[in-house]
């Protein structure tokens, strides 16, 4: 006899710890139980017992009171009923086969409603009545999708009809497998979404929910639980080399251990887990990037938990690795050993990349009532990167954040619900991609990450219009219930407050929880703005906003930003005006008096913060400089009525570098100079931003210039034939000025257009509206005038195909850290040039604001002269050994650059090694030394784009200023927002789009909101030398070009 029937068959309460874990880890294998939650599998092993029977054996009778229920772990049993109670009469309604599971009107002590006959021999797992419906009222949660509470629809022998039965004494499907041709004798495997003329003895409403269990059976939403049945190859592997190396450094870690008298065999502790992976290598920086890794093998089977109850958690919680699960873990030998040592770097580096991603699937796998603050952060920073959700309210996401389920699926085809199915839930596609098919048109259009569907048939209480079916397998998606949909529409619309005038809204606000008290109940609130007309917002703003000082508070901040979109300053300042001269309508004549003298202050406080956000783009704007002196003159006249006026009069000349005493006399003829501090103001003033400088003495002499729309830029314009123009005009003047000076000097036709030729042959025509349009040529691009008609004549320059030699021999006597430092000063120069609002004129479009965006494009422009550059240098260098020592200097130079926390010139050095004309230079990459392919590596890894570049957005959040951030990313943020938002609806501003536009501002001002004072590195000879050969980079932007010098080097191994 097996030794877990020898356990089986004695009394519960004779069972000891042992005895159990043999009848689990026997148990756990059968196909009857492989979908039961690990718990109540476990209380199965203390109540079930054994029981064999023969061929032709009666279980029970039809009309029996049940005393047993049953599930099948081998042969096949009959299921008769009778219409007269005659057992002559009884006709078979189905045959049961492995897997499933009968008998639970032993719930409710109700009559058998079929006799049940053994086929052949047969091996079961009896329960006897009390014990079940212990595990019954103990296990609901684990046990509803198993056990039938509805009535069932059972199979009949001609296969024609269906009969309700009583769901207590219908067969429970466990496991339901078969092919379609193998007969009504055995059970279809059936898919929860099977259409309706698939043979089917469970509950369909049981078996289309996708809450409760994915397409093979697992409990999807149980966070200890793999994802997938098998691991795949990559981590399997990485599990072995971990697995392997453990036992090779650190053997004591895998041993049997005991806890509460149970024995759990070959297991390792969590806490030990994350100091071992933490000690293994440099990349792994903290506790949380561990859990992570390790969370990332546990989703796959590769480590699981002991009792399979718990994620991977950083305490003393036991895991095993799969092998040692199975009972198959064996002792390395010497050569596996060498081998998983030589791997083991790589493999962490691999866990590394997608660590990330498993936290958040970790995170999102618990039940909505377990996360932490910390946790609904994490998924709230997720959703703002969704396109899907990119329309919705900040308090949405939030609430949205808080009940978002988890749910994945193995296999391509499985149908996740049918047209015409009632909607129960909103899905958003986490991975992979859907079918969306209708009935006589086939698939109508595909979804993709990041896509949502479901949610019409929420919001019209509606019938499914399509079936969903996924296109490939191991999709993931975040799954939002029909209640919590429905709650989180009913709070928004309470917690909408609509300001109307003349029957029309002019200010949406949404009510916000800030703080509860000790007994959880809401004690303070706050109102954010959703939308508006502008000078609805700005009534508001002064109102509400201007004297209260909370920094968690961003409307004045955000109105301020975002203004130049939906209220240019040739509305805001004559308005501002209006408000400062606004009079009481009615009350006392002291109420009248403080109403005049409070708005005045207002609108004045409001000036100075105008004043410091915009910078250098209000002293240079006309119309702006008129209202300064206009409400300069105001406010003169007003300190001799209002004498509490003076303070912010002082604080106005402070900023302005003007006295009372001669302005009285002598009105400013240009507009007023701006100090770079602001001292003596109000409470008010001191959360104003820091201005970013630069504070070494080394660069301060050489500090670079904002290019202004007035400066005077001096360019070539070519011809078709080579011949070209010198022209000098304003840097604002528009592509149209520029092509009649261009045709006036070069004696050509009309109908001419501006044309950007680029080294690759490409040419792109320039609007006539548009304006710095020198800014905004690729790196060797040129400027070309031509009749419409021939532009297709148009050739590029020798000159811009670039340099034919390297710089090499000059570039490695260069200092590496030097080389960083100096690119790093010079980005930082960059960076400060660059005016918050370049941000929006960039992204909403220059023309609709007339204003350049040079500053900006300088920087981005750095971002690609950089990057090509690496690739130019690498393909130029046609010696070996000398490209292997080049390759080790640009990725030390990545390195400093990272530890200078310049983002933006370490992204652009690694995606240029990245290049597929350096990557693939295999021969140059054998020879480099290992310890620089880690580096490499773990610089891949910030790099890695995955969840909108999570890896590196968590790496970021945790620098200090000054930083400068990896610019295409941050554009690539404002793009998303621009083209995912309405900028207005019905008539009002969108503020939820300035929320999200000036948030993303906010991170250019925090990252310069400290002076760049990093200590220089040792003083070398060629200081100046380096400073000029960094500030003029000579690259090839033609990447066929640099493919084929690529090819030169290496040719292609046939």
């Amino acid at each position: 006899m097996a030794e877990w029937i020898s356990c089986l068959d004695k009394r519960p309460t004779d069972r000891t710890g042992e005895d159990l874990d043999i009848i689990y880890s026997r148990l756990k294998d059968v196909k009857a139980f492989e979908r039961f939650h690990p718990l109540l599998l476990q209380q199965i092993c203390f109540y079930g017992y054994y029981e064999d029977l023969d061929k032709g054996i009666t279980l029970f009778r039809q009309g029996d009171i049940g005393t047993n229920w049953y599930a099948v772990l081998t042969g096949t049993v009959d299921v008769n009923v009778s219409e007269t109670g005659d057992p002559k009469d009884a006709v078979t309604i189905c045959t049961l086969g492995v897997g499933t599971a009968f008998g639970e009107s032993v719930l409710t002590d109700t009559p058998r409603h079929a006799t049940v006959i053994t086929t052949e021999y047969c091996e079961f797992l009896r329960i006897e009545q009390k014990d079940f419906r212990s595990l019954w009222e103990r296990n609901k949660q684990f046990m509803e999708g198993m056990i039938n509470s509805n009535p069932v629809p059972v199979y009949t022998s001609n296969m024609s009809s269906f009969q309700e039965q009583d769901s207590y004494d219908s067969p429970t499907l466990i496991r339901r497998e078969m092919s379609e041709d193998q007969g009504s004798a055995q059970l279809g495997r059936l898919s929860r979404d099977s259409p309706a003329s698939s043979v089917d003895i469970m509950p369909r409403q049981l078996s289309q929910s996708p809450k409760s269990h994915n397409d093979n059976g697992m409990d999807s939403q149980h966070p200890a639980l793999p994802l997938i049945d098998t691991p795949s190859e990559r981590l399997a592997r990485a599990g072995y080399v971990i697995r392997t190396v453990i036992l090779t450094r650190s053997p004591h870690m895998i041993r049997d251990r005991k806890y509460h008298l149970r024995t759990y065999r070959r297991c390792l502790v969590g806490t030990e887990m994350v100091d071992w992976l933490m000690q293994q290598s440099s990349f792994v920086h903290s506790r949380n990037q561990a859990v992570g890794m390790w969370q990332a093998l546990l989703e796959e089977g590769v480590v699981t938990h002991v009792c399979h109850e718990h994620q991977f958690k950083d305490k003393y919680l036991f895991y095993r690795f799969r092998e040692d699960d199975l009972g198959i873990g064996t002792v390395p030998n010497n050569n596996e050993k060498k081998e998983c040592e030589d791997e083991l770097q790589d493999t962490l580096v691999t866990l590394a990349q997608i660590s990330p991603d498993a936290m958040m699937r970790m995170i999102l796998r618990k039940p909505p009532t377990e996360r932490t603050v910390d946790d609904l952060e994490i998924i709230y920073e997720e959703l703002l990167h969704i396109k899907a959700l990119s329309h919705l309210s900040t308090m949405v996401k939030r609430e949205l954040a808080s009940v978002l389920k988890f749910e994945s699926h193995q296999k391509a085809g499985t149908v996740l619900f049918n047209q015409g199915d009632e909607g129960k839930s909103w899905y958003i596609i986490l991975r992979g991609s859907v079918n969306v098919v209708i009935y006589g048109k086939g698939v109508v259009c595909t979804l993709h990450e990041g896509d949502d569907f479901g949610k019409l048939a929420l919001v019209n209480d509606a019938p499914r219009a399509a079936s969903i079916v996924l296109r490939e397998d191991n999709c993931h998606f975040l799954r939002v219930d029909k209640d919590d949909f429905n709650r989180i529409l009913r709070d928004v619309e309470a917690n909408t407050v609509r300001l109307k005038e003349h029957g029309q809204d002019v200010l949406v606000l949404e009510k916000i929880l800030t703080d509860r008290g000790q007994d959880g109940l809401p004690t303070h609130y706050k109102y954010s703005v959703m939308a508006g007309t502008p000078e609805k917002m700005l009534e508001h703003l002064l109102e509400a906003h201007i004297d209260k000082f909370n920094e968690s508070d961003t409307f004045v901040e955000d109105f301020l930003l975002t203004h130049v979109v939906f209220m240019p300053s040739n509305q805001l300042a004559p308005a501002l005006l209006s408000h400062y001269h606004a009079e009481a309508s009615q009350g006392t004549e002291q109420e009248m008096a403080d109403y005049l003298q409070n708005n005045k202050r207002r609108v004045i406080h409001l000036v100075l913060q105008w004043i410091t956000i915009a910078g250098d783009a209000f002293k240079e704007d006309p119309t702006i400089a008129t209202f300064s002196e206009n409400l300069y003159r105001n406010m003169l006249e007003d300190c001799r009525t209002h004498e509490s006026l003076k303070e912010e009069l002082s604080a106005f000349e402070k900023v302005f570098n003007t006295s009372a005493n001669n302005s009285e006399l002598e009105t400013p003829k240009r507009p007023l100079q701006r100090k770079k501090s602001i001292t003596g103001l109000t409470d008010m003033m001191r959360r104003l931003p820091k201005e970013g400088s630069i504070c070494n003495d080394s660069v301060r002499g050489a500090k670079r210039k904002t290019i202004k729309p007035t400066d005077e830029n001096i360019f070539k314009v070519y011809c078709a034939d080579h011949t070209y123009t010198t022209l000098r005009l304003p840097m604002d003047t528009k592509a149209s000025v520029i092509a009649h000076h261009a045709a006036e000097k070069l004696c050509i036709g009309s109908d001419l257009a501006l044309c950007e030729v680029k080294s690759t042959g490409e040419r792109v025509v320039i609007k006539d509206n548009e304006v710095g349009v020198t800014s905004t040529l690729s790196l060797n691009g040129r400027l070309f005038i031509a009749s419409r008609e021939h532009l297709d004549a148009l050739t590029p320059l020798p000159e811009q195909e670039g340099p034919t030699q390297g710089t090499s021999m000059v570039f490695e006597l260069m200092s590496t850290k030097e080389v960083a430092y100096q690119m790093t000063l010079y980005d930082w120069e960059l960076l400060n040039c660059v005016h918050e609002y370049e941000l929006i004129y960039h992204t909403f479009g220059r023309h609709k604001f007339g204003k350049i965006t040079c500053n900006l494009e300088m920087l981005l422009r750095r971002f690609n002269e950089v990057q090509f550059w690496v690739v130019t240098e690498m393909c130029l260098t046609n010696t070996l050994g000398k490209r292997v020592q080049l390759l080790r200097k640009f990725i030390k130079i990545a390195a400093y650059c990272k530890e200078y926390k310049n983002m933006n010139c370490f992204f652009a050095i690694v995606m240029g090694l990245s290049n597929i004309a350096v990557s693939r230079l295999s021969q140059t990459w054998e020879k480099l030394p290992s310890k620089f392919k880690r580096m490499f590596a773990e610089f891949e890894t910030t790099l890695d784009p995955s969840r909108n570049h999570r890896v590196y957005r968590l790496e970021v959040a945790k620098m200090q200023p000054p930083i400068i951030p990896f610019m295409p990313l941050l554009m690539k943020d404002m793009t998303f927002t621009h083209e995912g938002n309405k900028t207005y609806f019905d008539g009002l501003v969108n503020f939820e789009k300035m929320h999200m536009i000036a948030s993303t501002i906010r991170t250019i001002k925090y990252c310069r909101s400290e002076p760049f004072s990093v200590e220089p590195p040792p003083a070398v000879k060629n200081v100046q030398e380096v400073r000029a050969y960094v500030r003029n980079l000579s690259v090839v932007d033609n990447q066929r070009t640099l493919t084929q010098y690529s090819h030169k080097l290496e040719p292609r191994r046939s």
